[in-house]
């Protein structure tokens, strides 16, 4: 039987496949949904200082391919999530657990870092600089010297594992801007990727969200491309130590298959899992076994980063 174990720094999970922040994390019911189901782990909502209500509704929709939101944040605060992590981290002392966060200006960060710094925290750190639906706030990611100084301040502060969330990026170059960045500090992983913002959907003639004129971050298999891309290219980029989480449309089997075999050491599952709820875990999980047992991978290491791609053919011109 196929082994679906993995690690993220010195961090062991059971299982490759867990939730993306932002879906079925806002607070202790949800997480402890997760937490019961075959999910290896948790992340927790972006928690950002304060509790923050969100944008109005509606402000996300399901479509036949995927997703459309503009949630704008909503979560408890950071007290909450570091407390409710504290929680079941001292129900399963041996299960690790992630913490997702923001600031949503400059001036938030080191707050935010000296809270969890000064904490009992003992998982991993997800430093949210992509999330394309807060009104009026840019993805952080997309600013290169941004996230160098903000990335700059955080590890002077806090010296426990963290990794960042990134946006989608879609030029070579901007792929090579960022690994130069991530690469000067002691990362333990990156997760990739977000949703696509900023997109449009409409439904008869109406659009199918509220926020933002109807626009929103897209999700599902709309991004798979995009995420395989974004895994593939940071994963050649990215110094080994840096693990990688992959996420972006994944709804079998094979998409989870198929973000390892670019080099992702860990899956995020964040549409799918809202349309299907946590026992969705179950099903990746038992679909990904039989890919590895049919083609004859024993772990996901036999195949992990092992993409192949055709060999060139001369073009003959008549």
């Amino acid at each position: 039987m196929a082994d679906l174990t993995t690690a993220i720094g010195g961090f062991h999970f059971d299982n490759t496949v867990m939730n993306g922040a932002g879906v079925w994390c806002y607070d202790e019911r949800e997480l402890t949904a997760v937490d019961t189901s075959a999910a290896a782990t948790f992340v927790t909502k972006t928690a950002t200082l304060d509790p923050r209500a969100g944008n109005p509704n509606p402000r996300m929709a399901a479509t036949e391919l995927g997703s459309i939101n503009s949630m704008g944040l909503p979560n408890k605060g950071l007290d909450y999530y570091l407390d409710i992590v504290a929680q079941f981290h001292a129900k399963n002392p041996d299960k690790p657990y992630f913490l997702s966060t923001t600031g949503l200006k400059p001036e938030e960060f080191t707050p935010l870092f000296q809270k969890i710094a000064a904490s009992n925290f003992s998982g991993l750190v997800e430093l949210n600089l992509s999330c394309p639906n807060v009104v009026g706030k840019p993805q952080i990611a997309y600013d290169f010297d941004a996230v160098d100084r903000i990335l700059t301040e955080v590890t002077a502060i806090y010296h426990g594992a963290l990794g960042v969330k990134l946006p989608p990026y879609f030029d070579l170059v901007h792929f090579h801007n960022i690994a130069d960045v991530l690469n000067k500090f002691d990362l333990t992983f990156v997760n990739t990727i977000n949703s696509a913002g900023n997109g449009l959907v409409i439904k008869d003639e109406t659009a199918a969200i509220a926020p933002k004129g109807g626009l929103g971050g897209i999700g599902g298999g709309y991004i798979k491309p995009m995420a395989l891309a974004n895994v593939r290219v940071l994963r050649q980029l990215l110094k080994p130590s840096i693990s990688i989480i992959g996420t972006g449309g994944v709804q079998t089997g094979r998409d989870v298959f198929e973000l390892i075999l670019c080099g992702a050491d860990m899956v995020g599952v964040a549409t799918q899992l809202g349309k299907e709820g946590p026992k969705v875990f179950e099903r990746l999980s038992t679909e990904l076994s039989a890919i590895m047992d049919a083609k004859g991978y024993r772990q996901l290491s036999d195949f992990r980063g092992q993409l192949r791609v055709p060999a060139e053919q001369p073009v003959t011109v008549h």
